[in-house]
């Protein structure tokens, strides 16, 4: 018995360590920030959140609030990045910035192989007097090239691309909120920006060649 419990238990402990929710750090070396020029302007940045170290942006997850109808809309609220450590998907990692206030999250999306390196934001101007939405939905490149789109609305359009991480890839996210407006016009996400990080070099061990006494 004792040794099915033990069992039972390691069992457990490798399912929940699969995919590790709010495991990021806030703090890590990283070489550059990915930014594009046509995020909206409201709310303020929230605390930039980091892949543990070794860990790369290898997919992503929205949250979105579907259309309201004569209600108010704000399509995209959050993002979140899954890292993962070179090829290995087995033991995952999610961090976001700010979850954001409405919607669902979408199912994970991957990168079939590498990691994410760039990005691209869907944003509807200002509407004046009307509904505003701010940012929509997000597109995402991978390393080895292929496109991956959010599951967002498609109010307003996509801006220019990102920079690109050049060797390495994206490892933290930064996103700019809206609080709640109460009875105001309510936005959500208005902005993103990525942190790239360097992988590191590999140094092999070296065995020292014995010393001989003369």
């Amino acid at each position: 018995m004792e040794s099915l419990l033990r069992a039972l238990a390691v069992l457990a402990v490798m399912i929940l360590g699969l995919f590790q929710q709010g495991a990021g750090v806030t703090s890590r070396p990283y070489t550059s920030v990915l930014t594009v020029p046509n995020g909206q302007r409201w709310g303020t940045w929230r605390e930039p959140e980091m892949c543990p170290d070794q860990f790369f942006a290898v997919g992503f997850s929205t949250r979105v609030e579907s259309r309201q109808g004569k209600g108010d809309d704000t399509a995209l609220n959050g993002i979140r990045l899954i890292c993962g450590k070179d090829e290995d998907h087995n033991f995952m990692y999610t961090v976001e910035s700010h979850p954001g206030f409405w919607g669902d999250w979408s199912q994970p999306q991957y990168c079939p192989s590498g990691v994410l390196t760039s990005f691209q934001l869907r944003v509807e101007g200002s509407q004046g007097r009307k509904d505003d939405t701010a940012a929509n939905n997000i597109k995402f490149r991978c390393s080895s090239s292929p496109l991956l789109e959010g599951s967002g609305l498609d109010w307003g359009g996509y801006g220019g691309w990102s920079q690109v991480c050049v060797n390495g890839g994206i490892c933290g996210i930064e996103t700019k909120v809206e609080d709640r407006q109460g009875r105001g016009d309510d936005t959500a996400l208005n902005d993103v920006r990525f942190r790239c990080c360097d992988r590191t070099q590999q140094v092999s061990s070296l065995v020292p060649s014995p010393v001989i006494d003369r």
